[in-house]
């Protein structure tokens, strides 16, 4: 794979098939919580990420938008990550730009609460963070979807590391 995994994925909208949840349970190892759609595919048709709805479906606010659930992606995030990939990301990407990556995901996650919507609702940005970097998985699945995410680029450039 390539350093920039994007180019191995479809990147069409999931249909919200019923075996898409058969299978992302599967990823996860429980059952969903709320609704979703598949937003990047590998060739062969498995999801690789999935796009949340801004609340479960008991009302839980839910603020990881993009969530990364295919595999090898998910165990070589986790491997970079346990080399110390947070502090390395947050140490070398510019500051101001990751503040203005969670902005934009925060706007784009509460532009999708129902209309109306009064209650308790989702904070923070990529992965619930106000500021820095929580989980690169959250900020390389928004990357794999087509968002402007400086930390999502930072993982794609440095993912054979978690091979």
């Amino acid at each position: 794979m390539p350093s920039d995994a994007r180019d191995d994925v479809d990147h069409g909208r999931g249909d919200g098939r019923n075996d898409d949840a058969a299978t992302v349970e599967a990823l996860l190892g429980r059952p969903l919580q709320g609704a979703f759609e598949v937003v990047v595919r590998h060739d062969d048709g498995s999801p690789v990420v999935i796009r949340n709805a801004p609340l479960l479906h008991d009302g839980t606010p839910m603020p990881t938008r993009y969530w990364l659930v295919g595999e090898p992606e998910r165990t070589q995030v986790s491997r970079l990550e346990a080399a110390g990939g947070v502090n390395r990301a947050e140490a070398e990407v510019d500051e101001r730009e990751l503040a203005r990556a969670h902005e934009r995901y925060a706007v784009e996650r509460d532009g999708a609460l129902p209309s109306g919507h009064e209650g308790h609702r989702p904070s923070g940005g990529v992965g619930g963070t106000r500021r820095g970097v929580k989980c690169l998985h959250a900020h390389y699945a928004w990357h794999l979807a087509g968002g402007d995410d400086p930390v999502g680029r930072w993982v794609a450039s440095h993912l054979d590391e978690g091979r």
